[in-house]
């Protein structure tokens, strides 16, 4: 957005304070739970991590509606307003929000406490600039850097960490509430990079085809598989004929029997590549959003992950 635009969200923001205060979303979105030091969100693995960290001690709210496309949001003046009265605001970071600058820019002095939450991470480039090699942030290029982290279970555990020093640091009077929780927490998603690594070890294939963005580098990089998607990181890119034929190629060379599809991604391109090569669809989901009915039902990132497991471990013919 230029600054026009940021501009008119402040002003806009500004009466939205005025004349109606911070009003209830009407898009499916976490209203607020209870009292408590506020915590606001962004994408849906932030929001679990953090409401897990948070326990009874604070209310977290997810940001984006459920099924929003994370790259495609724009924010709104009850947006802004919803953060500017938070206690912290939680994001992945630039790459994956561009658009979060432009609420704290709308914010402005005296907001929430931001937590970056990929702080320390290791990031992979994407798609094709994929080195294995991985960067600790502020070592990378960021335009050219993967956004989807957390599946890495490693970059998790250190998210877990960065949205528990974050809490803590508003709100001193539960610290040891906040790590203590963090702590079990974690405990969790390194047991389940167990179960991944275990569970993906011995496999028939250890080739994983997506007919969708590039979102699952990180964790074919952390158990040793590799991983071909049919467009590039971003959902609104489409694939060319050329990489399509090339996937229909490999899958052929390589016996490859399973083409993997994604939450919000049309599954045509899946479709199609299947009907060419007579492979199977099973889903994986990347977790950076879930759908209404989902989120009414409490689905949680482990629940999604463990999902991802068996149907990594049938789509590649794991012992």
């Amino acid at each position: 957005m230029g600054s026009v635009r940021i501009l008119a969200l402040g002003a806009a923001c500004a009466l939205a304070i005025v004349l109606v205060g911070c009003s209830k979303r009407d898009d499916g979105g976490t209203p607020p739970a209870r009292a408590g030091m506020s915590v606001v969100t962004t994408l849906f693995p932030l929001y679990d991590f953090a409401r897990n960290v948070a326990g009874d001690r604070a209310d977290v709210t997810l940001l984006l509606p459920p099924g929003m496309e994370p790259h495609s949001f724009e924010p709104r003046p009850e947006d802004i307003v919803r953060v500017s009265r938070a206690r912290v605001f939680v994001y992945t970071n630039r790459i994956m929000e561009p658009w979060a600058a432009d609420i704290l820019k709308g914010v402005g002095g005296g907001g929430p406490l931001v937590v970056d939450a990929s702080r320390g991470a290791r990031l992979l480039p994407a798609a094709e600039n994929h080195d294995h090699g991985g960067h600790r942030d502020g070592e990378h290029d960021e335009a050219r850097m993967d956004p989807h982290l957390w599946l890495d279970f490693a970059n998790a555990q250190r998210m877990v960490d960065n949205i528990a020093a974050g809490m803590a640091e508003r709100d001193p009077a539960n610290r040891e509430a906040y790590l203590a929780n963090a702590a079990a927490y974690k405990a969790k998603l390194a047991d389940l990079d167990e179960r991944y690594r275990r569970g993906l070890a011995s496999c028939s294939s250890r080739v994983v085809v997506h007919g969708g963005h590039f979102a699952f580098g990180y964790l074919a990089d952390r158990y040793g598989l590799r991983y071909e998607a049919a467009f590039a990181a971003s959902a609104d890119a489409e694939p060319t004929p050329a990489k399509l034929a090339a996937l229909v190629k490999r899958i052929r060379a390589e016996g490859v029997r399973t083409i993997y599809t994604e939450e919000l991604i049309d599954p045509r391109t899946a479709e199609t590549i299947a009907r060419e090569t007579g492979a199977a669809i099973l889903p994986l989901h990347g977790a950076h959003t879930v759908s209404r009915d989902d989120l009414a039902r409490g689905v949680t990132f482990m629940s999604l992950m463990e999902k991802n497991l068996e149907n990594l471990r049938k789509g590649l013919q794991c012992r």
